[in-house]
């Protein structure tokens, strides 16, 4: 008789050390080459037809063990540039050349490491106990999903006609969350993040003649505030969407009136429509107040990056944390609500036609929380992803990010 989905998983003690390995050698987006060897050697010795180099830097293992659906297991290898404080005895001092030609300090501030570990050690339990499960394994090693480029790049790269097309994709990411905890939302549960840099072209002049400019500052100023009333007077009052100028920047002298202005801001939205027209008036808003100020030049508006919305299946996230609740437990199963942190993992399901089950991996140490559901304070002030003091606790993370991987893969491709 078949073991539950959850039963008979043993962890390799020594993913710790991999993990400490990975978490010491952090690297950029599309600069991933000394990971993705890592795994590509991993996967081959376990016997998976490995292609590498999907995307740029990407791998991919494909295990086909008799009759079956597809799954496609999803990991992301890149890290941050953000210099490590965690005070770890295997904390990153590596620095790099990020993709401006800048010298950074990058750290695996966002778990990515810890993703990879999980996927392959999964990897090492599906190829040794194929009785356990029945279909096609197809395992993903994504670059650069904190550039929002590595998911599209990969698919752009062919990586559907290479490789089967998956009936469900599965992923995790590793959360401020209690370790031991799992955590998922149905349906809309990431937001879209659209990031855009506008250049507004003045005249600059000396301070003592501004009847001689036309003033980027200014034109700069009332852009923000006009653009600040997207939300609050556009958006439907039911919609929820942020807009946040992050970034400013015109002049470098109190008494020179400069030529141009530049401007960064970041989209946050959960509903294609609003993105569109949130996108279509931050447009006109621009545009207009350049005109208004007679800029000798129109402006131009120049994408940074794009994350798309992230959508869990209802039904396929439902059957996922049903076969996790059995194993750990309805009050070790949370629901976080919508997020507004941004991931690209959508892209393989929809450029697939499969459904997606997307869950978040508690990864942080349980004592330090009271009542350890979403309502905690310590949500509030535990280091969260992307902070240089932010890195999961090895254990027992590691263990259920892989024993989580392995119960969804068999609850997916239950044996034949």
């Amino acid at each position: 008789m078949p073991h539950a989905a959850h039963e008979n998983i043993t962890v390799d003690p020594t993913l710790a050390d991999l993990y400490k390995d990975l978490h010491s050698h952090p690297e950029l987006g599309f600069q991933e080459h000394r990971t993705a060897e890592i795994v590509a050697t991993r996967l081959t010795s376990l016997g998976f037809d490995v292609t590498t180099g999907i995307g740029k830097t990407g791998v991919v293992g494909v295990l086909k063990n008799g009759p079956g659906p597809t799954a496609l297991l999803r990991a992301d290898m890149d890290a941050l540039p953000v210099k490590e404080d965690t005070g770890l005895d295997y904390a990153s001092t590596v620095t790099a050349t990020d993709q401006n030609g800048k010298t950074v300090p990058v750290a695996h501030a966002c778990g990515h490491d810890l993703h990879t570990t999980c996927l392959l050690g999964a990897a090492q339990i599906l190829s040794t106990d194929t009785a356990s499960w029945s279909g096609t394994l197809l395992l993903v090693f994504q670059p650069a999903e904190e550039l929002g480029a590595g998911s599209q790049a990969m698919v752009d790269d062919g990586l559907f006609d290479k490789v089967p097309k998956p009936d469900v994709v599965l992923g995790q990411h590793v959360a401020p969350l209690p370790a031991g905890k799992i955590a998922g939302h149905a349906g809309p549960s990431y937001a879209g993040s659209d990031s855009l840099r506008v250049r507004l072209v003045g005249k600059g002049a000396h301070g003592s003649m501004p009847e001689n400019s036309v003033d980027p500052v200014v034109m700069a100023a009332e852009t923000v505030l006009r653009l600040q009333t997207i939300v609050s007077r556009e958006v439907p009052s039911t919609a929820i969407a942020v807009l946040t100028v992050g970034s400013i920047h015109a002049g470098d002298a109190a008494n020179v009136i400069p030529g141009e202005a530049e401007l960064q801001l970041n989209i946050r939205s959960y509903d294609s429509a609003v993105r569109e027209r949130i996108l279509n008036s931050v447009d006109r808003i621009v545009r207009g107040e350049a005109a208004t100020a007679g800029a000798p030049e129109d402006p131009t508006i120049t994408e940074i990056e794009r994350f798309p919305i992230v959508v869990n299946d209802p039904a396929a996230l439902g059957k996922t944390l049903d076969a996790f609740a059995t194993w750990l437990g309805e009050d070790n199963i949370l629901d976080p609500g919508a997020g507004a942190g941004s991931e690209d993992v959508g892209i393989l399901a929809t450029s697939s036609g499969a459904q997606l089950s997307y869950w978040l991996l508690g990864g942080t140490d349980p004592s330090l929380f009271t009542t350890g559901d979403m309502s905690d304070p310590a949500l509030r002030t535990v280091p969260s992803n992307h902070s240089p003091h932010y890195a999961p606790v090895i254990e027992p993370t590691l263990t259920i990010g892989v024993s989580a991987l392995v119960t969804a893969t068999r609850t997916w491709l239950p044996p034949a």
